[in-house]
């Protein structure tokens, strides 16, 4: 009995095994336009955080602005790790 028991969990381990890799595929053909979209975002979100660098540098608020270089020094990166990844495969 401990035999057909070993047998059951290995055939299912098996079946799992078999479903997992066939997803596989999709997800890495999903990655690529999702990472196109994530970079088009990522421009969207340096053009805004620059137009409120701007702003608050026009009106003197000079603790908001160090925040907005903050925001995109951060942008920057993910936009060009975003880049390296997708262009260096």
């Amino acid at each position: 009995m401990g035999s057909e028991v070993t047998e059951m969990k290995r055939a299912i381990a098996g079946i799992l095994l078999l479903a997992g890799l066939s997803a596989m595929p999709a997800l890495a053909w999903d990655r690529d336009d999702g990472l196109r979209r994530e970079m088009h975002h990522d421009r969207a979100k340096i053009a805004h955080d620059r137009q409120e660098l701007r702003r608050d540098l026009y009106y003197g608020n000079y603790a908001a602005a160090r925040h907005e270089r903050r925001e995109l020094r951060r942008e920057d990166r993910d936009l060009n790790r975003d880049r390296r990844e997708a262009y260096w495969r």
